[in-house]
């Protein structure tokens, strides 16, 4: 059973400290799931193709800076 965690303030209280508590209970893998999860949103809602984001893509040159 999954846990929900909810939180109520005012809109002016909007200190941040629920979400940045929450995401850090959550782990790294939560974290870049969820990410990805809205990059490909946004790339459908985009018509692009969110197949292949670009950090998924494989690395074609590589050159000292």
């Amino acid at each position: 059973m999954r846990k929900i965690e909810e939180n109520y303030h005012r809109i002016t209280d909007d200190k941040r400290l629920f979400d940045i508590r929450f995401w850090q209970s959550q782990g790294d893998i939560a974290i870049f799931k969820a990410v990805s999860e809205m990059l490909n949103d946004y790339f459908l809602i985009r018509g692009k193709n969110a197949d292949e984001s670009r950090f998924q893509r494989t690395v074609e040159t590589f050159r000292k800076a």
